[in-house]
């Protein structure tokens, strides 16, 4: 039999969700197994794999330490130098200024330097977090950006605060996220795009659609920041959260996004690269506002964050400014 105490990181999640990561290696038919036949316990009581745990909770588990050794895989950090750029951190959260060119999750192709492996070295530095000494959760981001767009990101830093970032994300109600993008061509003051999206499971890329065919709804509002000879910098408030969506809604009214290389004007693409040496999609999640949150993080109430232009996105600015200024 193995014991664990439930600590304010774990707490607010379901037994069952937790007992997998312990038991990680585990087919789920025996995990429930082990609900079924009363080998999972909570403070010594038979609990619904739906109890919620709370904090100081204490889970046994009837099984011997040698196959609790075999069923779970050792959680361990990847070395990674951490040079995070940290723009708000407490107890709970924490909220990172991504740079361009960094997953913020691992893929098939990268799954060492990440913004996450990062994020989890540098509270390893602190001793806020030990993989071993941590059984159920790990630091995580609430929500993610593309690998070649910048800003800010939030990570979650124990079980309830992620869940309720999570929700607020999810609901969109009392967080708002501004971006800063580049637009090829002149676009109007103020404006806003209600155009469903499809995402192609296999190739990744997502299209304009109908709801009739599958398509999710998708709104943005934009506008107008400052226009130069040709193009445009925009404020872009995502309503709703579709992958690749500001890319592909600038795309669809004939306003990509400069150095967009999925979704944009490529022959411009290569003019950028060739005049300012950039390569990347000019796209900068730069703003978060927080409205009347409540429980765990209510102290963060009518709260905002912002994130600076990085450097080189500054310089094509400042570029754009002086080519407008010889006309």
């Amino acid at each position: 039999m193995k014991e664990f105490k439930i600590t304010k990181k774990d707490a607010s999640q379901r037994i069952d969700k937790y007992i997998k990561k312990v038991l990680s290696d585990a087919p789920l038919s025996f995990i429930y197994r082990l609900f079924r036949v009363k080998d999972i316990k909570v403070n010594g009581k038979r609990v619904p794999i739906s109890y919620i745990l709370n904090e100081g909770d204490i889970i046994s588990i009837y099984i011997s330490d040698k196959l609790l050794e075999e069923l779970s895989t050792k959680k361990e950090i990847v070395p990674v130098k951490s040079n995070i750029d940290i723009v708000y951190e407490d107890e709970n959260i924490l909220i990172v200024n991504k740079p361009r060119g960094i997953l913020v999750h691992g893929d098939i192709n990268e799954k060492r330097m990440t913004l996450t492996n990062q994020v989890l070295n540098y509270l390893y530095s602190k001793n806020e977090y030990d993989p071993k000494n941590e059984v159920g959760f790990v630091p995580s981001p609430a929500h993610r950006l593309d690998r070649n767009t910048s800003g800010l990101v939030l990570f979650g830093k124990n079980m309830l605060s992620l869940q309720t970032l999570f929700d607020m994300f999810k609901d969109k109600e009392n967080v708002s996220k501004y971006y800063l993008a580049l637009l090829n061509g002149h676009i109007k003051e103020k404006g806003e795009i209600n155009v469903p999206l499809l995402k192609d499971e296999k190739t990744g890329i997502v299209k304009v659609s109908s709801l009739q065919n599958g398509g999710k709804s998708a709104l943005t509002k934009y506008e107008l920041v400052e226009k130069y000879i040709d193009k445009s910098l925009v404020k872009a408030k995502l309503i709703t959260g579709r992958t690749h969506q500001l890319r592909v809604h600038f795309s669809f009214i004939n306003h990509p996004i400069v150095g967009d290389s999925k979704y944009g004007d490529f022959k411009l693409n290569k003019q950028i690269e060739k005049e300012f040496s950039f390569k990347d999609q000019f796209l900068h999640a730069f703003r978060i506002e927080f409205h009347n949150i409540e429980g765990e993080l209510s102290y963060l109430s009518n709260k905002s964050f912002e994130a600076p232009l990085p450097k080189k996105e500054k310089e094509i600015l400042e570029i754009l400014r002086k080519e407008k200024k010889c006309i």
